[in-house]
């Protein structure tokens, strides 16, 4: 198990951002942007209008958990940051899951499960 990479500074997520490849469903909005490298870069936004703190930091944790656990069924060589969509506010680990999973797909980034 390798441990997940993040972007770190406002700089490296704003050249994810003016790549302007993204897709997006009920509750997220996945930005892409091929970085080079052999190994994902991954970057995650949570707003103020999603709710207080305490509900932030939960979908932080959820989006973080469901990427660690399907890092290895994705391609790699992208920085990936997830902006959390208001709808994304008390839904469970299964329907965040669910909805990276889906945007995986739509930019055929997912692997076949070995």
């Amino acid at each position: 198990m390798s441990k997940i990479i993040t972007l770190k500074n406002s700089r490296e997520f704003g050249s994810v951002y003016n790549t302007r490849d993204s897709v997006a469903n009920k509750y997220l909005v996945m930005y892409l942007r091929a970085n080079s490298l052999n190994y994902n870069r991954l970057g995650i936004s949570v707003s103020k209008k999603v709710g207080n703190s305490v509900v932030r930091h939960r979908i932080t944790r959820l989006i973080r958990e469901a990427y660690r656990l399907n890092m290895n069924y994705i391609a790699e060589g992208y920085d990936i940051v997830f902006v959390a969509r208001i709808g994304a506010k008390g839904k469970s680990y299964h329907d965040i899951e669910s909805a990276m999973n889906h945007l995986f797909r739509l930019k055929k980034l997912r692997k076949e499960e070995v």
